[in-house]
């Protein structure tokens, strides 16, 4: 007898290296912890990294999103959020669900589009591989300089409807030889988490970076 393969026995949501008994499972809110803690460039950089990534990629994601999305509007409510949390076991206070919807709603739109929920669930290895690394890199630096210069960085944020980012702040948790410019190894060292984490990501940091040496899927 044939068994067609569950969409859920993807690596990216297994925990563990094992596939959850249920569809939408608690990597949910670790993950969305995760992105929860990470400052604001380094959320856009993996929103663009979901953005160029194949179906193939991020196979299964789509079907947790519809599963939490339940009228089907293509955007997850705070209370569809809420309930969809709710079913994997989590009991939040409102006000941390409400801090984890603002984190994954990178546009201020009220809502998670799909787009953004790719980017909360992305498993730190996608994003860290070189060739997406440098992918994510080369949107923003349109002119092919090597650096990220505050224009290119006002261009890419007004692209995905971030009109009133500080870019200069942005620019200032990255920029490590404060040239008001960010170059490749200054991106690299954000993405791969030794700097854009905010204070309580930096606690976890060193775990995570631990884990992914031994390329352990523990969320």
């Amino acid at each position: 007898m044939h068994f067609q393969a569950h969409p859920f026995s993807h690596p990216w949501v297994q925990v563990d290296g094992v596939a959850p008994d249920k569809p939408l499972d608690s990597a949910v809110l670790t993950r969305l912890k995760q992105f929860s803690a990470m400052d604001k460039l380094k959320k856009i950089a993996i929103r663009v990294i979901a953005e160029i990534l194949s179906e193939e990629e991020i196979a299964g994601l789509k079907e947790m999103f519809k599963m939490i999305d339940t009228d089907n509007s293509g955007q997850i409510t705070l209370e569809e959020l809420k309930n969809g949390l709710e079913r994997v076991g989590a009991n939040l206070k409102d006000s941390e669900i409400n801090g984890l919807m603002q984190a994954a709603d990178i546009d201020n739109s009220g809502t998670i589009d799909y787009g953004e929920f790719v980017a909360a669930m992305l498993h730190l290895n996608k994003v860290q591989r070189e060739d997406h690394m440098y992918a994510a890199f080369s949107y923003f630096d349109k002119d092919g300089s090597g650096c990220i210069t505050a224009d290119e960085l006002q261009h890419a944020c007004e692209k995905f409807g971030l009109e009133d980012v500080q870019i200069e702040d942005l620019i200032r948790e990255v920029d490590q030889d404060n040239d008001g410019r960010i170059d490749y190894n200054e991106f690299v060292a954000m993405m791969q988490g030794s700097t854009g984490f905010g204070q309580k990501g930096l606690q976890n940091s060193v775990g995570i970076e631990f884990r992914d040496a031994f390329k352990l899927d523990t969320t």
